[in-house]
């Protein structure tokens, strides 16, 4: 039994086409003929012919593999962005390789070095942060860093996100259309820039409306931790009567307790408002009042960016912020 692996001669040879005839056609956004790609088809699939990625990666230095980090798949906003980025890098031609990171920077530094093994033309990381020595070394090897729904306003890097301040404002003005008297504050994780970002936007309306923030918890983007939150909220004499929570993930959990625990009813006695529009938000059971994120554009944004990056090498440092949009359901009080 012959173990060799087939090579592109042998798909050439078989089609009767040049080497270089083969290497065009398996490479994105190269052209052939149709009469020449059917033949390289055809002979490609009958000797179970599979191009090595990596091999051409050494070759022609781009590997056309994208690294994208992510932190957690637990809310429903990530799931969601990194189909819609796996699908428009490949419909650039590229491929991804996903890799979990916590939102630490310790913790992502080891994953970045394991994607650089792979020769990747560019790394997207999802709401989770990056040194400034490590993005300075990826720059130094010509690999661009795009971070997505995350910014480090301090650090040279590209980024994607929604207007977070802007998001804030949102949230504050449709929670202050039903007059509350008690409005709190359930934040998200405290060093990200989404969260010092919303809550500025949040409370600069408050401030020029006149109100005092009755209080504030943080629920650090998780359900357990959010659900904690909204007791430590709620369990006093002067319960809030309006709660801005940094995004649906934690509102969720948020709606669970008020409800369930507290016997509140929303929106009579406690007006809520979330961050995201993830699915669930929109489900009868929850009809949560949110700050929809444009994900559509963002990933249009970022992939663009990116792709201009890596095949342009333009060098250029943008920061795109993308207006996001209030969605009024069931929640709030007008």
């Amino acid at each position: 039994m012959n173990s060799k692996p087939v090579t592109s001669v042998d798909v050439a040879r078989k089609a009767g086409v040049s080497q270089s005839a083969v290497s065009r056609y398996f490479t994105p956004g190269a052209s052939v003929s149709k009469k020449m790609a059917e033949k390289i088809r055809i002979a490609a699939d009958e000797l179970d012919y599979r191009p090595n990625v990596l091999a051409r990666a050494m070759i022609t230095g781009k590997s056309r593999i994208i690294g994208l980090i992510v932190y957690y798949f637990e809310n429903q906003f990530y799931p969601e962005a990194v189909e819609k980025l796996s699908i428009a890098l490949q419909e650039n031609g590229y491929h991804v390789l996903l890799f979990m990171a916590s939102n630490t920077i310790n913790d992502v530094e080891p994953v970045i070095q394991e994607i650089m093994g792979y020769r990747v033309d560019g790394i997207i990381m999802v709401s989770v942060s990056v040194s400034s020595t490590l993005a300075e070394r990826c720059r130094d090897l010509d690999i661009p860093v795009l971070l997505f729904n995350r910014d480090q306003p301090k650090d040279n890097l590209r980024a994607v996100t929604s207007d977070n301040r802007l998001g804030g404002e949102l949230a504050a003005k449709a929670l202050l259309r039903g007059q509350p008297k008690r409005v709190a504050l359930l934040a998200g994780f405290s060093g990200a820039s989404t969260q010092i970002d919303r809550e500025a936007g949040f409370m600069a309306v408050l401030q020029e409306a006149g109100v005092e923030l009755h209080s504030r918890a943080d629920g650090n983007y998780h359900y357990t931790d959010a659900a904690d939150a909204t007791r430590q909220l709620f369990d006093v004499p002067d319960q809030p009567d309006a709660v801005f929570v940094a995004d649906d993930h934690m509102a969720l959990a948020a709606l669970d307790v008020i409800r369930f625990e507290f016997n509140l009813k929303v929106p009579e006695d406690v007006a809520v408002v979330g961050f995201d529009d993830i699915p669930q938000a929109a489900w009868p059971s929850f009809n949560l009042t949110t700050i929809r994120q444009p994900i559509n554009q963002m990933v249009s944004a970022a992939v663009a960016m990116l792709v201009d990056a890596i095949e342009e090498g333009n060098t250029d440092v943008r920061k795109v912020r993308i207006p996001p949009v209030e969605v009024t359901r069931g929640t709030t009080r007008s």
